[in-house]
């Protein structure tokens, strides 16, 4: 429309329109609700649209769903990194425990300075807040929250750290396979994941197979047996306790020969701290939620394959655990 007073021509904001003016925000938000359960392909073809102005009604969605969501004040936040593409490019994201949702995603790598981007981003006050950090044994980011949180407890997350012990009993079965012949290297051939499932996750047929398999090699009974015990660590409530059993465990590995398990022990003394911080009662937060969001973040990334939107993928994530509009 011409403005009576400056003689321009100007155009008039409707509030009901969505950001692409052909549609409302009614419509958008409905595109939004039905690309959490589908593809963007697929709700394409369901309204006879192009698979672009889908994509960019749901990024309309998901940014209403963050502005809803507000500026949160996290008090346990849970960091870690997703692998974006091939070639280590990766990004930080950042979950707050306590209400369970990522909150933050971004960063050029996983180095020091894209860490501190998150603190910058979150703000002086609102980092005095955090009193627990669960993280992996990644250095940078231990670094840069000792030294811009440093009210803030850390803590190591128990799955990567058991992951790390799994790797461990994984190169005694290779070094074992590789030393022995005939018969006695039938037992080890194919048992990998029956050696590293948790037993009352087995099969009949894989607890089986694992009987046979521990009676038969004595280096690999003993290397499982240990793996199996050390999950007693996470029950102490009190960091003599766990110190203590951790000696024990360590003293056991004397005369067995197992080097990736001696490796092990050396990064447990290196990272105790992180680790004895898992006793306190007020650390008891719940770390399988990371994980669930690791595998959550890779369905996302294959219901969005062939996507190289960065910033889509940075709203998808920080909605996933959002409600509905």
């Amino acid at each position: 429309m011409r403005c009576k007073g400056c003689g321009q021509v100007k155009s008039e904001r409707l509030d009901f329109l969505a950001d692409n003016p052909f549609y409302t925000k009614r419509f958008a938000y409905y595109v939004g609700r039905r690309c959490r359960q589908a593809t963007i392909k697929d709700v394409a073809e369901e309204f006879r649209l192009h698979w672009e102005t889908i994509k960019t009604l749901e990024m309309q969605y998901m940014r209403a769903q963050l502005a809803k969501a507000g500026t949160p004040g996290p008090k346990a936040i849970g960091i870690d990194e997703i692998s974006i593409r091939k070639g280590h490019t990766y990004r930080i994201v950042v979950s707050d425990l306590i209400r369970r949702r990522p909150i933050w995603f971004g960063g050029e790598d996983r180095s020091e300075k894209s860490m501190a981007l998150f603190y910058d981003w979150l703000g002086e006050k609102k980092t005095k807040g955090i009193r627990l950090a669960v993280m992996d044994m990644w250095k940078p980011f231990r670094n840069v929250t000792n030294e811009r949180a440093p009210q803030a407890s850390i803590l190591f997350d128990k799955f990567h750290i058991m992951s790390h012990l799994g790797k461990a009993l994984d190169e005694v079965r290779k070094a074992e396979y590789r030393r022995l012949s005939g018969q006695d290297r039938s037992y080890i051939k194919g048992q990998k994941y029956t050696l590293l499932s948790h037993r009352e996750n087995l099969t009949p047929a894989g607890r089986q197979n694992l009987k046979k398999l521990l009676a038969a090699n004595k280096r690999l009974n003993t290397a499982y047996l240990l793996k199996e015990s050390f999950g007693q660590l996470w029950d102490y409530e009190r960091e003599g306790w766990a110190r203590r059993f951790f000696d024990n465990w360590r003293a056991s590995l004397k005369w067995q020969r197992l080097e990736p398990y001696e490796k092990f022990a050396a990064m447990i003394e290196r990272h105790w701290d992180g680790i004895a911080a898992y006793c306190k009662p007020e650390n008891k937060v719940s770390l399988g939620f990371v994980e669930g969001l690791n595998n959550k973040i890779r369905v996302i990334q294959r219901r969005a394959y062939g996507l190289r939107d960065e910033e889509y993928l940075r709203l998808k994530v920080l909605t996933c655990m959002l409600p509905k509009l």
